[in-house]
C-alpha cells in the first residue's frame, strides 16, 4: 500500500512539471524548448489573469505559447520574441511589468499614498491630543433641566 502511495505521489509530481504545455507544442530542440519555457513563464494568460501561459489551459494561452515557439524557431532572440509579443498584446501580457515610462507611477503609487496618509494623519492626531476637552465640567443647568424633562416624557 505504501508503494502505491509513493508511485501516485511521484506520478502526480511529474504531471505538474509538464504544466499546461501540450505534447504537440514541445519543440524538438531542447535548447529552444528551454528558452520557450523561460519566456512563457514571464507571460500572463490574458484569460486567467494572474497565471502564466505555461500554467494555463486556456486556448489563448496555447496560442501565445505557440507564438513564442514560432518566434524562437524563426531565429528571434529572447528579447526580440518578448518585444514582439508585448508590441502585439500590450504590456499587460507581462507578469512582471517594467518600471519604465508611465509604469513608474504605478510602482510608486503605493508608497507615495502611504507617505501622504502619514503626512496628513500625524499632524491631525497631534492636534487632537492637544485640543481641550469640550464640556469637561458636564451639562449646564439648562441642559440638565431639558434632559430631565425629556426623560420624564
Amino acid at each position: 500500500m505504501k508503494r502505491i502511495g509513493l508511485i501516485l505521489a511521484l506520478t502526480g509530481g511529474l504531471a505538474t512539471a509538464a504544466l499546461a504545455v501540450q505534447p504537440d507544442e514541445i519543440l524538438d530542440d531542447p535548447a529552444l524548448e528551454s528558452r520557450a519555457r523561460e519566456l512563457s513563464a514571464d507571460l500572463r494568460c490574458l484569460v486567467c489573469r494572474n497565471e502564466s501561459i505555461d500554467d494555463s489551459n486556456a486556448p489563448l494561452a496555447r496560442d501565445l505559447r505557440l507564438l513564442v515557439r514560432e518566434r524562437l524557431v524563426a531565429g528571434d532572440s529572447n528579447d526580440e520574441a518578448m518585444d514582439y509579443i508585448v508590441e502585439r498584446y500590450g504590456e499587460y501580457v507581462l507578469l512582471k511589468p517594467t518600471t519604465a515610462g508611465a509604469n513608474w507611477l504605478l510602482w510608486a503609487a503605493g508608497p507615495l499614498m502611504l507617505l501622504l496618509a502619514g503626512a496628513v494623519s500625524i499632524p491631525y492626531v497631534r492636534r487632537r491630543s492637544k485640543a481641550p476637552l469640550q464640556n469637561a465640567d458636564g451639562l449646564s443647568a439648562a441642559e440638565q433641566a431639558r434632559l430631565k424633562e425629556l426623560m420624564e416624557e
